[in-house]
């Protein structure tokens, strides 16, 4: 079975699909509250010339979704699969972002229980690279289970904290009351 980078999900509040070219406009209005990249290394993803290199790099990556509010039908951030490696029998999900609107941990969550959901079904460790300076993403990865597992260097060749949570560690109830992956309300499209 091959891993497909750009499912289709939909859970109560979140439905996930590719991102595409007509997006951005939607998707940079979202991005532009400099407070979402507070904390990131790359600051500069709130001002057109940065958010357009990153929309781009995340178009040609062909892993990257849109999230959507199920209520309202209006795009609320993105996230992405991103270096699925075969023989350690892993993939990165990252470069998340919600609009402020949508933080305080239902939506992130109900995405990322999404997003494992999927990636499980062919994987069996999901990493997390969170840049040092980045509490916020590193208690987020933390409230849905993933483990702090070392360091390493990201795509952008910046040090970062690797999170990991594991497929069997999700179905012996890492975290409970937080990461079910039998939740019948996240399921594909």
């Amino acid at each position: 079975m091959t891993l497909e980078l750009q499912p289709e999900l939909a859970g109560e509040l979140v439905e996930l699909r590719p991102l595409r070219a007509d997006d951005y406009e939607e998707l940079f209005a979202v991005a532009s509250d400099p407070l979402i990249w507070a904390q990131h290394p790359v600051k500069t993803r709130c001002q057109p010339d940065g958010f357009r290199k990153f929309f781009d790099e995340s178009l040609a990556s062909g892993g990257a979704l849109v999230v959507i509010d199920r209520q309202t039908q209006s795009i609320m951030g993105s996230s992405r699969d991103h270096g699925y490696d075969p023989e350690a029998n892993e993939i990165e999900i990252g470069w998340t972002f919600l609009a402020r609107s949508h933080w305080g941990g239902r939506y992130n969550g109900e995405l990322k229980r999404l997003m494992l959901q999927h990636a499980f079904r062919f994987v069996n460790s999901v990493v997390f690279l969170v840049g040092p300076e980045n509490i916020r993403s590193q208690r987020a990865v933390e409230r849905i289970g993933a483990v702090r597992d070392g360091s390493r260097l990201d795509s952008g060749g910046r040090e970062s904290f690797v999170y990991r949570i594991t497929a069997s560690s999700s179905r012996n109830g890492v975290n409970p009351g937080r990461f079910f992956m039998g939740d019948e309300s996240c399921r594909t499209r």
